[in-house]
């Protein structure tokens, strides 16, 4: 298998039929039928859009148990591809299969591990390109990011790159900061974005916000996943003298203005400073051992469950 096509659906009746017809009509060009997959994963749709992807010719539905989010879906989406090269896109019309053929090309031209699509020319409302504007702006501070749109699903990607990555949260959005993090070479291209006609989007406020704390975590995993210890141990330290620093100046106002230390709020202040120091550190080295221990045992308990997986004809 040369090709898997991901495409994460959630209440997108309308859009489906649409949808496979314009993939079919390019991939049909670029290989053999026997040669790409196309694999769409339900995730938790309330309308009827298992339905529709039954009434689909030669596709995989992956029907999740439950609506998890689309980080979920399409880390479900990784783990069924068989093609070498996995292509990745939405299910609400906005993306245009008609770019795929060019972003393989860079994909191949400048050997690169990912070609992520990049949505110059928005076509969504005021609200999401604010919401769009303010978390690229925080990515750039938190984790250097360079990539100018992390919210487009079109993309591809070597499946060498793909198999070293779990998604959950709202983690789809940091794939390409992990990928990068992990050493493989990502380009990005300006695609096309049409205005959504059937449905509603996706994105709120609230996964917007939940999307800022993965990126915290992110932030944190990035720089100190190996030594937490490097993190906690610094801010105890830190707090640890600081309160020394307030006991020393309350000793001296006790010597210098006969202030009694039970009156002198830089007494009370310097104490609390001092434990809170030791409870960084503490923090830090049961953090440590903790990351140490899950990163040398198994993992059991599955992120999420596959309730069917149907193939049409």
């Amino acid at each position: 298998m040369k090709y898997s096509i991901i495409i994460p659906i959630k209440n997108e009746e309308k859009n489906i039929p649409i949808l496979d017809k314009e993939i079919k009509q390019v991939m049909d060009k670029l290989a053999r039928a026997e040669d790409y997959e196309t694999i769409y994963v339900n995730d938790g749709s309330a309308d009827k859009s298992l339905q529709e992807m039954k009434k689909l010719r030669r596709v995989k539905i992956i029907n999740l148990q439950r609506g998890y989010g689309q980080a979920i879906a399409l880390d479900a989406g990784f783990k069924q591809a068989k093609g070498d090269i996995i292509i990745s896109i939405d299910g609400d019309l906005q993306n245009d299969p008609r770019d795929i053929p060019r972003l393989l090309e860079k994909l191949e031209r400048e050997r690169l591990y990912v070609v992520a699509g990049w949505r110059r020319k928005r076509k969504d409302n005021g609200r999401v390109r604010l919401l769009t504007r303010i978390g690229r702006s925080f990515r750039r501070i938190l984790i250097s990011d360079p990539v100018h749109d992390t919210g487009c699903t079109l993309r591809v990607y070597r499946k060498k790159a793909i198999e070293t990555l779990d998604l959950w949260g709202e983690m789809h959005r940091y794939l390409l900061a992990l990928l990068r993090w992990k050493g493989f070479k990502i380009g990005e291209l300006p695609v096309h974005h049409k205005k959504r006609i059937h449905g509603r989007t996706k994105y709120t406020t609230k996964k917007a916000t939940r999307g800022f704390i993965d990126l915290i975590y992110i932030w944190f995993i990035n720089k100190y996943s190996n030594r937490p210890l490097h993190l906690f141990g610094s801010m105890g330290l830190f707090s640890f003298f600081l309160g020394i620093l307030m006991e020393l100046y309350a000793l001296h106002s006790r010597i210098v203005t006969k202030l009694s230390l039970n009156r002198n709020g830089w007494f009370f202040l310097g104490f609390f400073m001092i434990i809170m120091g030791i409870q960084f550190f503490i923090s830090g080295i049961m953090l440590d051992l903790q990351i140490r221990t899950h990163f040398n045992t198994s993992q059991t308990e599955k992120r999420y469950i596959i309730k069917e997986v149907i193939e049409t004809k």
